[in-house]
């Protein structure tokens, strides 16, 4: 049995969330990147008895359209799967849900859920720092847990998960830009995902093919990109909803 890491990760929270939920199920894990450039993408090859731990963050209350997208990629082969949907401290509203559905309808066989905060992607005073040492070693204990229930023979069944169908309508924005202190080095445009940003005018981007995922800004050397003054907009906005720290959940 493998435990195949299969992570859409702009900014890195989703990522180390997964990392720490697979340092609890111990044992020998692949790692597949969907963050990449579509021409990067390598993707796994899985067998009936694999785990995918398949972790994408949430966008106001959904998975990124280019995240699902990239999982229908994947023969699952019947494989078992524990889905992570990561937010950044306010909910993750459908995003579980979507999840779970894009899974099952792909072949997967879901045997848990965990919906867990990292730190939020735009507006970072949120859940910074998380996840945390207390969340490292409950996600952990949730990788073992997950684990035992396989162990024991526990048969994959209908979870409920929480959210709601129809869906909440997908957003659209805000779209990064840079400012003066851009260097051209061009490292954003050779990391976008979506390859939304032009290598002849690296100060832009095509907003019909930006999925507003922050890569650019986190990957910027020298912090030139972001969305200028509505951060604090969109910081101010949110603080009633994300000052208070929230908890991660199981759904098992």
């Amino acid at each position: 049995m493998t435990i195949q890491q299969i992570f859409f990760s702009p900014t890195g929270g989703t990522k180390r969330v997964c990392e720490q939920v697979c340092r609890g199920m111990n044992g020998v894990t692949m790692v597949t990147d969907l963050c990449v450039p579509r021409g990067q993408m390598r993707l796994p090859v899985l067998s009936e008895d694999d785990i995918a731990v398949i972790a994408m963050p949430v966008f106001a209350g959904r998975v990124p359209a280019i995240a699902v997208e990239r999982l229908r990629m994947i023969e699952s082969n019947n494989a078992f799967c524990v889905l992570l949907a990561v937010y950044g401290n306010r909910n993750y509203d459908d995003a579980l849900l979507e999840m779970y559905d894009v899974a099952r309808s792909e072949g997967f066989r879901p045997v848990a859920a965990i919906a867990a905060v990292a730190e939020h992607s735009i507006a970072r005073v949120y859940a910074a720092g998380r996840p945390d040492a207390a969340d490292c070693e409950e996600l952990a204990a949730y990788g073992r847990e997950i684990m035992g229930r396989l162990g024991d023979g526990v048969p994959p069944v209908g979870l409920d998960i929480p959210g709601n169908r129809p869906y909440k309508a997908a957003n659209v924005g805000p779209f990064p830009e840079a400012d003066e202190r851009c260097t051209a080095c061009g490292l954003c445009a050779v990391q976008c995902p979506a390859g939304a940003i032009p290598v002849t005018d690296l100060r832009t981007m095509d907003r019909n093919t930006c999925v507003s995922c922050m890569r650019c800004v986190a990957v910027c050397p020298a912090g030139a990109r972001g969305i200028g003054a509505l951060r604090d907009f969109v910081t101010e906005r949110l603080r009633p909803l994300c000052s208070e720290r929230r908890g991660n959940v199981l759904v098992v």
